[in-house]
């Protein structure tokens, strides 16, 4: 099995700061892709900042300049790192990754169970 845990989420005043860790662990053979979605109460969970292939990482427009996401593989271990924080920003943040495990011999996506983050104005 594999699992993901998320973890440095909290209050935060709008203008302030967040750094997000979602460490895999488990019976991993190796991690292709890695990133971060959130939902906000009443929306669906839209993607905020991902690793693609060749390593490229892509934001969503809200995010970009505010937001870097970052990664270790040797710790697998992926990071975001958040300012200039917004009331908007208030949302559960979900982190995933792409893992091959030799019990299923695939490919298969995990998820985080997901930090809150809560930006006051």
């Amino acid at each position: 099995q594999v699992q993901l845990v998320e973890s440095g989420g909290g209050l935060v005043q709008a203008g302030g700061s967040l750094r997000l860790s979602c460490a895999a662990s488990g019976s991993i053979s190796s991690i292709n892709f890695m990133g971060w979605y959130r939902q906000a109460p009443g929306k669906q969970r839209d993607m905020v900042a991902a690793f693609s292939s060749g390593g490229r990482t892509n934001y969503a427009d809200s995010v970009k300049g505010r937001f870097t996401i970052s990664r270790d593989n040797a710790k697998n271990t992926v990071y975001l790192q958040m300012n200039s924080l917004k009331p908007e920003d208030t949302a559960v943040y979900y982190c995933y990754a792409d893992v091959y495990t030799t019990y299923y011999s695939t490919f298969s996506t995990y998820w985080g169970q997901g930090t809150q983050v809560t930006v006051s104005s």
